[in-house]
């Protein structure tokens, strides 16, 4: 951040009187810029044995698998961004939606918070942020192909949930992949 968005002074960074972190402050009008963490709100939709992935049609992982997920607007729910970005990516609607899985992921300095939700008639379509979707049996999941590591573990705790018939909600923490050392 260069410029305030109150004013468009200068902002310079240091750490406010009764703070502990660095903050963006103007120098002119002194406001204080916080910047926070962002929450994407999304579902994991079941029919029957089956669970619906998207395809990316954009970036960050074009190409790849994906639940419907996305960023939270301003005014809705956590629950009801996750229905409307499950519209927005595969022209679904959902209901009894259920939290389910909540990833802190502290190194892009974002939380996900994925629900549980029943595929309403089975219904849905291709959005304009999809490539594709579809339904999946487990044994069909595209393991090597999903996008996220939060996608791969939501889907690796439903299956497992799923057979003992209790659905608890999971909090993990996401680590940055460990870099490889070239011998």
């Amino acid at each position: 951040m260069k410029f305030c968005s109150n004013c468009g002074s200068e902002v310079t960074q240091r750490i406010p009187e009764g703070d502990t972190r660095p903050r963006y402050i103007c120098d002119a009008c002194h406001t204080t810029h916080y910047q926070n963490p962002n929450i994407i709100a999304g579902c994991l939709p079941i029919w029957g044995d089956e669970v619906l992935l998207c395809r990316r049609a954009i970036e960050p992982r074009h190409g790849y698998w994906t639940v419907p997920a996305g960023f939270m607007e301003n005014g809705e729910t956590v629950a009801e961004g996750a229905a409307r970005e499950t519209w927005e990516e595969a022209e679904a609607n959902v209901r009894d939606l259920t939290l389910y899985a909540m990833f802190n992921i502290p190194y892009i300095n974002q939380v996900y918070m994925l629900h549980r939700a029943h595929l309403v008639d089975g219904k849905f379509g291709i959005g304009v942020e999809s490539l594709e979707c579809r339904l999946f049996k487990e044994e069909d999941i595209p393991w090597d192909e999903l996008a996220f590591p939060s996608v791969k573990r939501t889907l690796k705790y439903y299956f497992e949930d799923r057979k003992r018939g209790e659905y608890p909600l999971h909090i993990d923490d996401l680590r940055p992949p460990q870099k490889r050392i070239q011998p």
